[in-house]
């Protein structure tokens, strides 16, 4: 049974989502914890705005409910009495640099100016290509090279949040993005990701804590993105499923990672799982019908038995390619707390209300960053097995659609409604069906591009780092300029400038000083370092302004210096 959240609810799980629980959960004081002042410096003002509403309607509901708001929202967005310049319009990306006052600054949170404190990051623009020899003259668009069109996702390379970008639906227009990226209606939109070298980052490259701080913002630009698309996002609450705590049916994922951890120490998503993957990919490939073809009931009920009594000791060899297909879907459907989550599967399925592909991909790669981590990782595993899936279909049968109806409903779960039905319920639960159907395509087709953050996210959680830092140590902007001068000092006279020491505390050679230059990678570097017998190595860059981060080996380092100059450098497995 369904039970709608009352308003106060939603609106308090909003605000704790976006990292300002302390303006809901009671607080007495009058000033704001690091957090809370962190989030809201890095904030547009088109994201401030819409934490602004959200704390205005949660005030507005306590009041009806005969409760003392926490915080009037004035308390919390004060303007600057000077510098009235903050107030002007955001300049477009064609500017060479952003004036200094684009994100929202209170009078409670950090001052800043970002013309000292933050380096601002370049926007790339690339025309349309084929996926050839870029030195090999543009071919002239016709109908049959129109399907196997790619266009690049250089939207992951821009400065600017998405909800700054599409100010033009609200008055019913068409942003640049649905120009360039819908203008030929005739194919189907393929995205290629942005070269390596840029710098862009995986989601699996970051610290959990730089990963939670992302979450926040991620949270906030969503639901500002959204809004500004016209698209409505409720949330729903639905009663948890009883959790057993054996076996490995009806188990939690964080259970199941607990329990893996003792023997594999690290392990990100469940070992059954991950076991269940392999024996498909291994013998249900090329199997025809393979998730669509039902396997036997009674023996799926015998396999679910005896793999909750010992699985680390069943017998995989005389499983059926469609019964281990079967039991991937019931362990899916049988998670205590959907994949998707009960928070967020209203939302996922609001972002079918977003008219333009391209931004449907950009809304799904901010909502799925708000997933628990192994709700994400398990969900990361599970679509690159269909993925793997698809491409055998000549064999198996298995169209990208094929594969996405018969999933939607295991990822899509719904309450059982009994036997009786009316029309308009089934035909409702059909539309959900075909709506889910289609999310799943999105994400199978796109997920390269859905574990890659774009640029503009972790800059703004690069301020975060910056403003928490700053106001942990409560430091007076004399005394920080001092320490400033004092540090920088130090620096220069241990390395010159676009020289940087890397430490690497597990190989013979523990640091070494070098040069960078604009065509450095992290792979120039991990070589210097790497031999025969040692395992593959990882530059990161940890400190600074970021917790630890794994560079990509194709990332350029002089624009990462550039970013944080005050970071360390680390290689490790």
């Amino acid at each position: 049974m369904f039970f709608p959240p009352a308003e106060v609810e939603l609106e308090e799980a909003w605000l704790t989502e976006a990292g300002l629980s302390s303006l809901v959960v009671g607080s007495s004081s009058t000033e704001t914890p690091p957090v809370v002042e962190a989030v809201l410096s890095t904030l547009t003002r088109q994201q401030a705005a819409t934490v602004r509403k959200r704390l205005d309607n949660y005030n507005e509901t306590l009041r009806k409910r005969n409760r003392q708001p926490i915080r009037d929202v004035r308390d919390v967005f004060t303007e600057p009495e000077t510098d009235s310049a903050d107030h002007g319009p955001v300049p477009t990306q064609q500017q060479p640099e952003p004036p200094p006052r684009r994100y929202h600054t209170t009078t409670k949170t950090i001052r800043r100016s970002t013309n000292r404190g933050r380096s601002t990051l370049p926007v790339f623009v690339f025309e349309d290509r084929l996926q050839e020899d870029p030195s090999s003259p543009a071919p002239t668009p016709s109908p049959s090279s129109a399907v196997s069109r790619l266009r690049c996702a250089d939207w992951l390379l821009r400065d600017t949040p998405y909800s700054e970008g599409v100010a033009e639906h609200k008055w019913g227009g068409t942003c640049r993005d649905c120009v360039r990226f819908h203008g030929d209606e005739s194919s189907e939109l393929q995205l290629a990701p942005a070269s390596p070298s840029h710098g862009l980052t995986c989601t699996d490259d970051l610290s959990s804590r730089d990963l939670t701080r992302l979450g926040f913002i991620a949270h906030i630009e969503l639901s500002t993105f959204l809004l500004a698309l016209g698209v409505q996002s409720k949330r729903s609450r639905l009663p948890h499923r009883r959790t057993r705590d054996s076996g490995v049916f009806g188990v939690s994922l964080n259970s199941l990672l607990d329990n893996d951890r003792k023997r594999f120490p690290g392990v990100k998503v469940p070992v059954f799982f991950q076991k269940l993957l392999g024996v498909l990919e291994q013998s249900g490939l090329q199997t025809e019908g393979i998730l669509r073809v039902p396997g036997s009931a009674a023996r799926l009920k015998f396999l679910r038995r005896e793999l909750d009594r010992c699985w680390s000791a069943f017998d995989w060899t005389d499983v059926r390619p469609v019964d281990a297909g079967g039991l991937l879907k019931l362990f899916i459907r049988e998670l205590p707390t959907p994949l998707l989550t009960h928070t967020h599967l209203s939302t996922f399925c609001s972002v079918l209300g977003v008219s333009s592909e391209v931004h449907q991909v950009q809304a799904l790669q901010l909502l799925l960053l708000l997933l628990p981590e192994a709700h994400r990782n398990m969900l990361r595993a599970l679509l690159l097995f269909l993925r793997k899936v698809v491409s055998h279909q000549d064999h198996n049968r298995m169209s990208l659609w094929n594969v996405s109806m018969v999933m939607a409903p295991n990822l899509f779960t719904r309450q059982n409604h009994g036997n009786k039905r009316s029309i308009t319920k089934q035909q409702e639960e059909m539309e959900e069906a075909m709506g889910g159907a289609r999310l799943i395509g999105l994400m199978i087709r796109h997920q390269d591009l859905l574990w890659t953050l774009p640029k503009f996210l972790l800059a703004q959680v690069r301020q975060m780092n910056q403003a928490s830092s700053q106001r942990q140590f409560n430091l007076s902007r004399t005394t920080s300029r001092l320490l400033r001068r004092k540090n920088d000092k130090n620096l220069v006279g241990e390395l010159s400038e676009g020289v940087i020491r890397v430490h690497a505390p597990l190989h013979t050679k523990v640091s070494m000083a070098i040069q960078l230059d604009e065509q450095t990678t992290a792979r120039d570097v991990t070589t210097r370092f790497q031999s025969e017998s040692s395992p593959a190595q990882h530059l990161y860059e940890v400190g600074g302004n970021i917790y630890e981060r794994r560079l990509q080996p194709d990332c350029c380092l002089l624009d990462v210096y550039r970013v944080n100059p005050r970071c360390d450098w680390l290689i490790k497995p």
